[in-house]
């Protein structure tokens, strides 16, 4: 039997600032629906050491993508056309407690993959990797990984406390859950504890692409050399909004200037097309210091081009 194939809710049906508070106005669905593709949040901040606000995320990131319409006119991707999708809601986390919040997220995420469909995720603040990568595992043993952002993300711990947005990285190796030799982070900038605080990543095995690298150029000969190293083999990419340039995203709680740009951006996405993509989220965006949605606007469209790049997605002549 074929699967019935959703489309996002048409602006020419509904006015865009009407119909339903999906992601994209997609049906509002279950784990039992048989999804290719999920999107859900993961309304959680509890992890964030400046400013906070990422748990107000997923609500005001659906909210910004009823612009979306399903065809991608510059890469010619249909996913809707051949990809079964839908929004599957939040997670159900435990707003005070963060341990118990992290079991939640893994449980969640671990039956999402159970039920074959995969995970594209609103945060949320950078700490909800660590319990998705647990998941992934599981599922997949260790994984290769695309990571965008200003930040490693890879301290030993924040106040003393082992799990926070600025760990996840540190904790995924030491639990083997990432194959080191195929993880690539771009967009690392601004100031350090230490002058060797990117050095821990780079001994593990990851190519580290300092924002300086970037700056000036396209990124396309960077996702050739990027796509080398992380292929074959499942590969998860998380992107922290922090990564792009404050002039284009302000709406962040760890904001450090001379960034990438949102074309970069979108080069970087776009280059992972043909990568066996098992998942990825977009996490740190802050609505409160978002006064004019447009950091949200941004993440609904970045979210957009994951999912153009996942496998099995239609391209059209």
């Amino acid at each position: 039997m074929t699967k019935e194939l959703f489309q996002p809710l048409s602006g020419n049906e509904m006015p865009r600032f009407g119909g339903p508070a999906t992601f994209m106005r997609l049906p509002a669905c279950t784990l039992a629906d048989q999804l290719d593709v999920a999107f859900l949040g993961v309304p959680f901040d509890i992890g964030t050491s400046n400013r906070p606000g990422a748990r107000l995320a997923p609500r005001q990131i659906r909210d910004e993508s009823r612009m979306l319409r399903p065809y991608n006119m510059a890469t010619r991707a249909a996913p809707f056309d051949s990809l079964r999708v839908a929004d599957v809601g939040d997670v159900a986390i435990n707003t005070f407690n963060l341990l118990k919040s992290i079991d939640i997220i893994e449980k969640h995420f671990s039956a999402v993959l159970e039920s074959g469909a995969i995970p594209l995720t609103m945060g949320g603040d950078h700490t909800i990797v660590l319990p998705i990568l647990r998941a992934m595992h599981r599922r997949h043993g260790p994984v290769g990984l695309v990571h965008v952002d200003a930040h490693a993300d890879i301290n030993d711990h924040m106040f003393g406390e082992k799990i926070a947005h600025g760990t996840p990285f540190r904790r995924a190796v030491e639990e083997g859950l990432l194959d080191t030799q195929r993880v690539v982070q771009i967009g690392l900038r601004g100031t350090g504890y230490a002058a060797d605080d990117f050095d821990w990543s780079r001994n593990q095995g990851f190519r580290v692409v300092q924002a300086e690298e970037c700056w000036y150029q396209s990124l396309a000969p960077l996702m050739r050399e990027v796509v080398a190293k992380v292929a074959p083999g499942p590969v998860y990419l998380s992107l922290d909004i922090d990564g792009i340039d404050p002039a284009y995203a302000p709406g962040t709680g760890t904001v450090e200037i001379g960034g990438l740009t949102v074309p970069q951006t979108l080069e970087i996405i776009r280059g992972c097309r043909g990568l066996d993509l098992v998942g990825g989220d977009l996490v740190e965006v802050s609505p409160p210091y978002d006064t004019s949605g447009n950091t949200a606007l941004l993440a609904a469209n970045l979210l957009f081009e994951m999912l153009c790049v996942l496998p099995g997605v239609e391209y059209r002549a």
